[in-house]
């Protein structure tokens, strides 16, 4: 999976306050969580009720967002959906960040052979396409959000690992590093309680810029039917699902998972962009 380029920096704009677009992005995912977290309460549907006389139905007061081919409401499977669209890029991050963290700072750290292996390893991944990577491990262990968020998150593992090592080179070479190491104290302990919580912010900031393209990711393989199964109410999945309804002249059922996607993936970038930023991760 390849790493994101971010631009430099440039001017600041002046003050702690963000930008217009930055407030808009940053409100509407404030707004996409309690939707997830309220869904129960404001879906008026259950995500999975089928209504066959309801059929394809377009925007009204009983279905806002219409409903798709088997008469679900495409508003209440929408809400239930920000859910696994939040939880499970979270969770594949959650991983690349333990795994990557570990193999990048190790090869700071170490140097010498370890880091040379560790590099060539993180080379390979990068040579080979990350959706390959998926797809192959997918095909060995079944389809499913699961086997979706732990092949993702190997595959983002060399992204997460070639950062932090960038980052944590030029931290283990300040002051206070060798002051700990004239007292004697191990590598082991300096790197778990000093080195990798002074790198903190700015894998914090790197990871929201990651998180919009874990969401895609995610929604790619549900579309492609390797991610998310039915009945879930998966975006990616409503997207590839909605497709058949577009013959017929529906564009309801496609179209507004897919602006939820766009949606969610520009705010998280335009926010983890600025967030980036701010924390001195752009380099």
């Amino acid at each position: 999976m390849s790493a994101l380029t971010l631009a430099p920096a440039g001017r600041r704009s002046g003050g702690n306050r963000p930008p217009t677009g930055v407030v808009i992005a940053g409100t509407t995912l404030v707004l996409v969580v309690l939707a997830a977290l309220l869904a129960p309460v404001l879906a008026p549907y259950a995500p999975d009720a089928i209504d066959l006389s309801a059929s394809l139905v377009g925007t009204g007061p009983q279905h806002p967002l219409g409903t798709d081919s088997s008469g679900q409401d495409l508003l209440s499977r929408v809400l239930y959906g920000a859910r696994t669209s939040l939880i499970a890029p979270a969770l594949l991050l959650a991983i690349a960040t333990v795994l990557g963290v570990t193999l990048g700072t190790l090869a700071a750290w170490r140097g010498g052979w370890v880091d040379t292996v560790v590099s060539r390893l993180t080379d390979v991944m990068y040579a080979f396409p990350g959706l390959l990577f998926t797809v192959l491990i997918i095909a060995v262990f079944g389809t499913g959000t699961t086997t979706s968020v732990i092949a993702l998150g190997l595959a983002y593992t060399p992204t997460v690992a070639k950062y932090t090592r960038s980052v944590a080179l030029s931290e283990r070479h300040k002051p206070y590093i060798d002051a700990y190491r004239v007292q004697g104290m191990g590598g082991a302990r300096i790197c778990a309680r000093y080195l990798v919580p002074n790198l903190g912010r700015s894998i914090t900031g790197y990871l929201v810029v990651l998180f919009g393209e874990a969401l895609m990711s995610l929604a790619t393989l549900s579309y492609l039917g390797f991610g998310a199964q039915p009945p879930s109410s998966d975006w990616g999945l409503m997207v590839q699902e909605g497709q058949a309804a577009v013959v017929q002249g529906a564009l309801l059922p496609a179209l507004v998972p897919g602006v939820a996607i766009a949606l969610v993936v520009v705010s998280f970038n335009v926010v983890g962009v600025w967030a980036a930023d701010r924390l001195g991760t752009r380099r």
